[in-house]
């Protein structure tokens, strides 16, 4: 009887694919890991300009000039930091998520040629756990904007009695802010990918025009943009030079980004086109985040002229806002809308970022099992089990290793982008990722040449990163510079060894692709342009088998090919 019952809810639980549409549901594969069809390539400029803009519409961009200026430089460095950063994370987001734009695969798919059907996991579980830790304190940061909402609607709220344990590290409001924040957001989870459209558009334009809002009421009211604006340069008593300081805010500014770049073929594979995702990230990557690192210190500086203090963090400062308003209903009013928009860009973020991101992830680890709505469920459901409350107020060190874990990250991106462009010069056999003893199975599912490059990619940094993490300034020289600049040394380490290993110990795939469109990938121009035969020619090959079936994709190959040449001539 049990084991009956126990087989029932396996079935019950399993996923079930479209064998007709190519999406199985097996140990590798399920719906949301094959190659993206075109019917579900709905994504277009504006998509990826509104997907980017959240990672900078929010209180994170804004806070931006406040690290710089803290770590001692003026606001001209501290703006040019910013551009720089900027451009760098444009170069890199962009050169990782080719390979979705191209053969329309993400991060979780993508990991399977350099590092094994099985060692892919390495990559993998790393990005869950951030994932889970991520969302979770996103989750409390969105909580407290919720908290200035429902104050400006309930005055009373902010003096919520608290029955919460003395030693309880958050109070009731904010616990039920947190909890507000979760559950709505927890709907969204349902939506698609494919459909995250309209929600950008409208989250992006609302809080666009809070901050402009901001940024005039400001300014008027302070008449000017305030002292801040004018800090000079305060590293004269550092122990390091200017262009340390510089090097270590460009390394930190670009690693706090490494785990968006690192998966940005996980959504650059809904992409209808490939200058649609250049143009729509790039552009926002640009001109969304360096506005709204330029509006916030504006406002804050102005803000400091009008109360005599700073207020980097927005919820402070609406808070703040609302108690100089005298509790008015025009003052809350403002503060309940300005707040709402900081609270939907903080939810839309974490839902594409952590949850999202989070459910692809665990759906290639338990591809029978879980989708990307199930995994991102698992993920929201994860941020209670994480307990944010706990990380924020009593593990500073946890999360100053958790901020920079770009130094894991950035030996993975560098193993990626030499595999992908340089030995394999951008072309990948799509079958055998799905098939465990295709060729990219190796040895026993791993890649032994990837995990020793990786190691070696963060050794020489993660010296440093335990010193900073500390607090403890005693450690020798060498290891801090090597920490200030880990993202392009773990970068560099890794893509220069990996072609080293791989020159010395080659696979046997290397150039490998597909002779025909197995999963209805491509159009037929794409197919064309790749020298395969699309689907509609070569329908009958879905499933090879035979002999016979090998020679008519082989027939159909060399007609691809004479057609390329035919007008290429």
């Amino acid at each position: 009887m049990l084991p009956r019952l126990l087989h029932q809810l396996n079935d019950a639980v399993k996923l079930h694919g479209d064998e007709e549409k190519h999406e199985k549901a097996d140990a590798w594969c399920n719906r949301d890991l094959v190659p993206m069809p075109p019917s579900r390539r709905t994504w277009g400029l504006l998509e990826y300009y509104g997907y980017w803009s959240l990672t900078s519409l929010n209180v994170s961009s804004w806070q931006t000039p406040n690290t710089y200026l803290t770590a001692g430089l003026s606001v001209g460095q501290s703006m040019g930091v910013i551009l720089i950063c900027r451009f760098v994370i444009a170069f890199f987001s962009t050169a990782i998520a080719w390979c979705g734009l191209r053969w329309h695969i993400g991060f979780t798919i993508q990991n399977r040629y350099s590092w094994g059907m099985r060692g892919s996991y390495v990559p993998l579980l790393q990005r869950v756990l951030l994932n889970f830790i991520w969302n979770a304190i996103q989750c409390w940061n969105g909580g407290k904007l919720i908290n200035v909402c429902i104050t400006a609607v309930i005055p009373k709220f902010a003096n919520l009695p608290n029955h919460l344990p003395a030693d309880f590290p958050a109070t009731a409001p904010e616990m039920v802010g947190f909890f507000v924040f979760w559950f709505c957001s927890l709907p969204f989870l349902y939506l698609p990918p494919e459909r995250f459209r309209r929600p950008f558009q409208i989250t992006c334009v609302y809080c666009a025009i809070g901050m402009i809002c901001m940024l005039i009421w400001s300014l008027s009211v302070a008449k000017g943009v305030g002292p801040l604006f004018y800090s000079s340069q305060t590293t004269t008593s550092s122990s390091w030079s200017v262009s340390w300081i510089i090097m270590s805010c460009i390394n930190s500014g670009v690693g706090s980004t490494a785990a968006g770049m690192t998966n940005g073929s996980d959504f650059s594979r809904y992409s209808k086109s490939r200058w649609g995702y250049v143009l729509g990230s790039n552009s926002s990557i640009f001109l969304t985040a360096i506005l709204v690192s330029f509006v916030g210190l504006i406002v804050t500086s102005a803000c400091q002229q009008i109360y005599g203090e700073i207020y980097w963090n927005p919820p402070d400062l609406l808070m703040r806002m609302m108690d100089s308003g005298q509790g008015s209903s025009k003052a809350r009013a403002g503060v309940f809308f300005l707040a709402l928009g900081f609270a939907l860009t903080s939810g839309f973020e974490n839902i594409c970022g952590n949850a999202v991101a989070g459910g692809v992830d665990l759906s290639g680890v338990f591809p029978r099992y879980i989708n990307i709505r199930r995994g991102a469920l698992i993920t929201f459901v994860a941020a209670w089990i994480c307990q944010p409350w706990q990380l924020i107020n009593r593990a500073d060190t946890f999360l100053s290793v958790l901020s920079s874990f770009s130094v894991f990250l950035a030996p993975i991106m560098g193993i990626m982008c030499c595999d992908y462009y340089v030995l394999r010069r951008m072309r990948v056999k799509l079958r055998d990722l799905y098939e465990l003893r295709g060729s990219y199975y190796y040895t026993w599912g791993f890649n032994l040449r990837t995990i020793p490059v990786w190691m070696a990619g963060w050794a020489l940094t993660v010296g440093g990163l335990s010193y900073v993490a500390s607090g403890d300034e005693s450690g020798p020289r060498a290891l801090y510079e090597m920490y200030y600049c880990s993202f392009f040394v773990g970068f560099g380490i890794s893509f220069i060894l990996f072609y080293i290993v791989n020159t010395i110990f080659p696979p046997g795939n290397l150039g490998e692709i597909d002779e025909a469109d197995y999963f209805r990938t491509f159009t037929l121009a794409e197919a064309r342009k790749l020298g395969i035969v699309p689907h509609a020619t070569g329908s009958v090959v879905s499933d090879i088998a035979s002999e016979k079936d090998k020679n008519l994709v082989a027939v159909g190959a060399d007609e691809v090919k004479s057609d390329v040449s035919d007008h290429s001539a």
